[in-house]
């Protein structure tokens, strides 16, 4: 962790990142490779059920400024330039997805040893305006999320959450949906040394007082290799297997069942991330 609070994203993203970050039930092969330019080019294809999408991205980094370019199947073209510490602690990125002019966005986080603030707008006639701000420490830090809609005047979202960290221990909540629904989230490291942490995660909508709760686990069974397992109250379990198999490459088995409907088959995804 670092010295200050971070950002509104942070909050909870331990336990967010333990219980669903690498479950997936597509197969998705990922290549990374450099031109002597210094140029990466990552090239990605997924398959979703019967569908193919794929994206070829190009990443070019000079000095502090971060330039992405990337062509999807969907003959859509997101160019992304990022310029960091353009003042001490100040992060700049700007966004734009061809063809859709309306797309254009710009972004600046700000990162303090007692605060993170993060704000965008839309480069449009009437956009939407998002602001988000954290203040405390990396101990405890509270903070919020909303979005202005210019052209109607109305909040589209206002979130709120809170971030409490001691030592192996991380407990988040945060009041989403305009105050309609809340979650509670745990993330604890158990055994450092083999990676083993456990997360679980509890969600209420007060609208139709609906209760959802998932609980995860993951290990690593040697330094290269780590598993998964997670499952929620509506009786979805998914399990994962990850091998870094050279370094920055990783292989990943991942499956999920219904033990509420064991006659239907399992769901299985692959991911092959190649970084020579």
């Amino acid at each position: 962790m670092g010295k200050g609070p971070g950002l509104y994203t942070d909050i909870g993203k331990k336990a967010r990142d333990l219980l669903y970050r690498d479950h997936n039930s597509d197969q998705k092969l990922s290549i990374t490779t450099h031109s002597p330019a210094g140029v990466a080019i990552t090239s990605t294809g997924i398959k979703k059920g019967e569908s193919l999408l794929g994206d070829v991205a190009f990443q070019l980094k000079q000095k502090n400024i971060t330039t992405d370019f990337k062509v999807s199947t969907d003959n859509s073209v997101l160019i992304t330039a990022t310029v960091d510490e353009a003042a001490p602690g100040l992060k700049s990125i700007f966004s734009f997805r061809a063809p859709d002019h309306n797309s254009g966005k710009i972004e600046l986080q700000y990162l303090h040893d007692y605060a993170g603030i993060s704000t965008s707008m839309g480069l449009t006639q009437n956009p939407t305006v998002n602001f988000s701000g954290v203040i405390g420490n990396n101990a405890l830090a509270v903070g919020t999320d909303v979005s202005f809609d210019t052209k109607s005047g109305n909040f589209t979202k206002i979130n709120a959450g809170l971030n409490f960290i001691k030592d192996d221990l991380i407990a988040s909540l945060t009041l989403n949906d305009k105050g309609d629904s809340i979650n509670a989230s745990y993330y604890h490291i158990v055994n450092p040394l083999f990676n083993t942490a456990v997360g679980a995660e509890v969600n209420h909508k007060f609208s139709n007082k609906v209760n959802t709760i998932t609980v995860g686990t993951q290990h690593s069974i040697d330094p290269l290799t780590m598993v998964k397992a997670r499952v929620n109250s509506a009786g979805i379990a998914n399990a994962l297997i990850q091998h870094e198999w050279s370094p920055r490459s990783f292989f990943t088995i991942s499956g999920e069942v219904d033990t509420k409907a064991i006659d239907k088959s399992a769901k299985v995804g692959l991911a092959l991330s190649l970084k020579p």
